[in-house]
């Protein structure tokens, strides 16, 4: 492995952190408070995040999603397509989330996290460079799509322990 291999798995290990922070130890119902009727709520925010994660990882490495590879897509057993990752979801997309444990968030992220750890192991520096998706000017490489997948992954994250921190307030 290399430096550059070294500082992605601890950016995503970072991802995983906070995630476990903010769900860690809530209910069902405290991870699916929304602020308003078109917020997004904490188990909407980490399935999201990990749904895009396992996506563009498993893509980019040429693996099945974990999503469907280890079952997690039944497991959760969501009225949505299999294939969802919660981009363009609506409200009432995302209020199909209710009900979902913090073992099964957290779950189904750190199986995600193993492959993409494990896959990281494998690149090489100039593996970086290789061009994964050709459908935007300038085309995507795998470095590129890896630190989109963590900015997009922090984010989310940030915003699911922000509502658990509003959720925490005296």
């Amino acid at each position: 492995m290399t430096a550059s291999g070294d500082l992605l798995i601890d950016a995503f290990g970072r991802i995983r952190e906070t995630v476990h922070e903010a769900v860690d130890g809530l209910s069902p119902d405290e991870l699916a408070v929304r602020l308003d009727d078109g917020a997004n709520s904490i188990a909407w925010l980490v399935w999201h995040l990990t749904r895009i994660q396992d996506d563009h990882i498993a893509d980019a490495a040429g693996l099945e999603q974990v999503w469907t590879a280890r079952e997690w897509s039944a497991r959760f057993a969501l009225p949505l397509p299999r294939g969802a990752t919660g981009y363009g979801h609506s409200p009432k997309d995302v209020a199909a989330l209710g009900g979902v444990s913090a073992e099964l968030l957290t779950g189904y992220h750190d199986a995600v996290h193993d492959q993409t750890v494990g896959f990281i192991r494998t690149v090489k520096d100039a593996g970086l460079q290789r061009v994964v998706d050709d459908a935007w000017v300038p085309p995507v490489t795998l470095g590129v799509r890896l630190v989109s997948v963590i900015s997009d992954d922090l984010q989310h994250a940030g915003q699911a322990a922000f509502v658990r921190g509003w959720l925490e307030r005296p």
